[in-house]
């Protein structure tokens, strides 16, 4: 067996070929195509690194960064059969923490199969903690067991609770499937699906918004909420009327004008307490840990260049991170699942920036919280 040292480096073009070789080697399943190789290969957002012993590859890690957040994801790992035992696995592991370190994440995830006890063994060593289990995850069917790091320092557990992630099925819905995330998680009895996401943003929209269907009002969420007998509370930087800013045409502005203040009057019937406040991530954390769940309007454009108005679900937290749950995975990451869209950790400071929209910034929640007796609406 070749004696030289393992040495580490960065991916190039001319690795395609043996990349494609060590797939075809290491996996019958769920193998990454030629297409894929090559879109990582240019990819920026990724450390991708190969592990060679002389001129021969011997093994790669793919690891992908995301905008906005502070995580990374190991979207996979492989070691050449004939050299397995030498720990190439473990180093690729390690340049890979180094480098995500290095690029300011925070934590580190990976998927593993439930019956590959080799790879969790070695995940478990180097300080990875399982979080989850995502059923059905490979193509043969296997469960894959979400294991996390934290990689730069080691934060308290965050007291996530079992919030479920659920995806928009609209350009448009971002709003009805994060209340929606929040309902489930404080009842179980309440059972989401695409009628009433749909129903919830006839009740709520704006109408119109910068571009496309409207949104969501913060206010109109609201309603919908305590239509289904779950006590809310609202949170506005300013009592201006919202997003008027983010459409042309006095015709459009007028029609957000008349929406505005007839959520605002809807809301005085209903006695929905409106606190026209700023507030910040500790505002948050203080909800969450009283057993509530904020709904949190920010800006896309530190997760996709976008400046577009979208709603999240605060999922936990920790002294670093906020953790959210977005509904919207990005075609571009090559997730389908949604799975890195669960649980994104956002900076404290990240966050802040943010939970801003607009040319004269909006700050805007939905406090959700847990459901009461009355029959539903």
């Amino acid at each position: 067996m070749n004696q030289l040292p393992l040495s580490i480096r960065t991916v190039s073009q001319e690795d395609l070929g043996a990349l494609l070789r060590l797939e075809n080697k290491c996996f019958t399943t769920d193998q990454l195509s030629r297409r894929s190789f090559r879109h990582w290969i240019q990819a920026e957002n990724c450390a991708f690194i190969v592990a060679e012993y002389g001129d021969v590859i011997v093994g790669y890690s793919l690891i992908i960064f995301f905008k906005g957040t502070t995580l990374a994801r190991l979207y996979s790992i492989a070691t050449d059969p004939e050299y397995r035992g030498k720990g190439i696995a473990r180093t690729l592991m390690e340049a890979g923490e180094q480098i995500s370190k290095d690029a300011g994440r925070v934590f580190l995830r990976l998927e593993v199969s439930v019956d590959n006890t080799a790879g969790i063994a070695l995940y478990e060593s180097m300080g990875y903690q399982p979080f989850g289990i995502y059923r059905h995850y490979y193509e043969n069917s296997n469960d894959a067991l979400r294991m996390q790091k934290c990689i730069r320092t080691v934060p308290p557990v965050a007291e996530n609770r079992a919030i479920p992630w659920i995806q928009q099925t609209t350009t448009f819905t971002c709003g009805p499937a994060a209340l929606m995330m929040a309902m489930r998680g404080l009842s179980k009895k309440y059972q989401p699906t695409q009628h009433e996401e749909l129903q919830i943003w006839r009740e709520a929209t704006t109408i119109f918004m910068t571009s496309g269907h409207g949104g969501c009002h913060p206010i109109g969420l609201a309603l919908a909420a305590t239509h289904r007998n779950y006590p809310v509370e609202v949170w506005i930087n300013k009592e201006t009327t919202l997003f008027v800013d983010g459409v042309r045409g006095e015709n459009k502005k007028r029609v957000l004008e008349l929406v505005h203040q007839d959520f605002v009057l809807q809301a005085k019937k209903e006695k929905i307490k409106v606190r026209y406040r700023d507030f910040h991530h500790s505002h948050l954390i203080s909800e969450f840990k009283k057993g509530n769940i904020p709904i949190i309007l920010i800006s896309t454009y530190r997760l996709d260049g976008r400046k577009a108005p979208h709603w999240v679900t605060m999922s936990g937290y920790d002294e670093d991170c906020l953790y959210v749950h977005d509904s919207d995975p990005d075609p571009d990451e090559q997730s389908a699942s949604g799975l890195d869209s669960q649980h994104l950790p956002i900076a404290h400071e990240d966050f802040l920036k943010m939970s801003r929209f607009g040319r004269n910034p909006i700050r805007t929640a939905v406090i959700v919280r847990k459901r009461t007796s009355k029959r539903l609406w």
